[in-house]
């Protein structure tokens, strides 16, 4: 019978995770063990990464998560990787997200994922470094969720004077909507 590396395992998951990290229960619940041992589980992960200077992350528990971050050491280097203009592409993800944004704004993060299907934290994150898109208001409700619009760098990134000058969006299904919204960016982002 194989054995379980929980190691590697709960690796991929603070991976999968993201910036939202998991909670000790979360993860617990994923490795089929009691909270106690992925508890300690997570300690030994931490300590591992922490003794290997080769290793590029290290395991952090912030707010009751726990998360894969980089290394402080490595700060200098990722920041010339984000100013560098070869990162000035956008990727797929990041347009799609940029076009819903753009044609149902003020919408909140769980609204664009329900409407792409998977998390965007990290697409909503680089196009607010680029300040494509902002924090417009608050939702109204429980858990007040950030509602996102876009901005005038947006505007003078596209070429345009107000969302007006967006082009219009043929009748059609859900899926297709997305698809057209997310061929429309890639072919003006294209001729940028």
């Amino acid at each position: 019978m194989d054995t379980i590396n929980y190691f590697s395992i709960l690796e991929s998951l603070l991976f999968a995770a993201g910036d939202e990290g998991l909670s000790i229960k979360q993860i617990a619940g994923a490795l089929e063990v009691d909270e106690q041992k992925a508890s300690s589980l997570i300690e030994e992960l931490k300590s591992r990464f922490d003794q290997d200077e080769n290793r590029g992350l290290m395991v952090i528990l912030l707010a009751g998560t726990v998360q894969l971050a980089t290394k402080k050491g490595n700060a200098p280097f990722l920041r010339k990787l984000v100013e560098s203009p070869e990162s000035s592409n956008l990727s797929q993800a990041a347009l799609e997200t940029l076009a819903i944004i753009a044609y149902r704004q003020p919408i909140t993060r769980a609204e664009i994922e329900e409407i792409r299907g998977v998390k965007t934290e990290r697409a909503l994150q680089t196009l607010m470094g680029r300040a494509l898109i902002k924090e417009a208001s608050r939702a109204e409700g429980s858990g007040r969720a950030y509602l996102y619009g876009t901005t005038k760098e947006f505007l003078d990134y596209f070429g345009l004077k107000s969302l007006k000058e967006l082009p219009p969006l043929p009748e059609k299904n859900e899926d297709e909507f997305i698809q057209e919204e997310a061929d429309l960016f890639f072919g003006k982002f294209q001729e940028l």
